[in-house]
């Protein structure tokens, strides 16, 4: 008779009966490694990022542009931001906010079971 089983021990995994869990964590924006509430200072630093980074364009008159625009991302296993779409009425509102969300620094990646991982987001902006 051949018996064989496998232990390991992995960050973030707990196994009960038939059940695996495994935690997820989000990226963390630089500068909140230390913070107590990281989501909050993860948003705070986006919505930062937001106000001085993005730009209005003009349309032909010269007059801002506003509108609004989605936009899908990924931070890769590496910190780094990819935009995958961006969608919205306006092409100049769609570039611009695609330019701003790709100025955002490389951040500490997520995790999943305690090892690096690409999470995306959504985030639906009005300028």
């Amino acid at each position: 008779m051949l018996t064989g089983f496998c232990g390991f021990a992995q960050d973030d995994v707990e196994v009960k009966g038939n059940t695996v869990t495994m935690r997820e964590t989000a990226p963390i924006w630089p500068g909140c490694e230390s913070a107590d509430d990281k989501k909050e200072c993860w948003n705070k630093n986006f919505m930062d990022h937001v106000k001085q980074n993005y730009k209005y364009p003009k349309n032909e008159k010269g007059e801002y542009i506003r509108g609004k625009a989605t936009v899908s991302m990924e931070i890769t296993e590496k910190g780094n931001v990819v935009v995958t779409k961006v969608e919205g009425d306006n092409p100049k509102v769609n570039a611009a906010a695609k330019k701003m969300i790709m100025s955002i620094p490389k951040m500490t990646p997520g995790k999943l079971a305690g090892k690096p991982r690409a999470i995306k987001y959504t985030i639906p902006l009005t300028f």
